[in-house]
């Protein structure tokens, strides 16, 4: 009778703790998922304010395709695990 009471509470505490980790699993996947899109949000910011400060100081005038060409360098490296190295462009960017 003892063998089976502590197989069932063991059987529960198993049962118990893989729900618990589900659960945790779920809420860290949850947090994430939250902190990703505040990340993308805010380089969505600071792309939009970086392409208009270039346009209204009239620093450079880029066409659509080098404002996508851009924009895509800039959420890449606002929103990547990862540090960034800068590329040297010793070419012309109309070639």
């Amino acid at each position: 009778m003892a063998n089976q009471q502590l197989e069932h509470v063991i059987e529960r505490t198993a049962s118990t703790t893989s729900g618990f980790t589900m659960l945790f699993v779920g809420i860290a996947v949850q947090a994430v998922v939250a902190a990703r899109r505040l990340i993308v949000e805010a380089a969505v910011g600071m792309v939009d304010h970086a392409l208009r400060e270039l346009s209204d100081q009239g620093i450079v005038q880029l066409d659509e395709e080098r404002k996508a060409a851009m924009v895509n360098n800039l959420m890449v490296v606002l929103t990547s695990e990862q540090s960034s190295a800068p590329v040297l462009n010793t070419g012309t960017l109309y070639g």
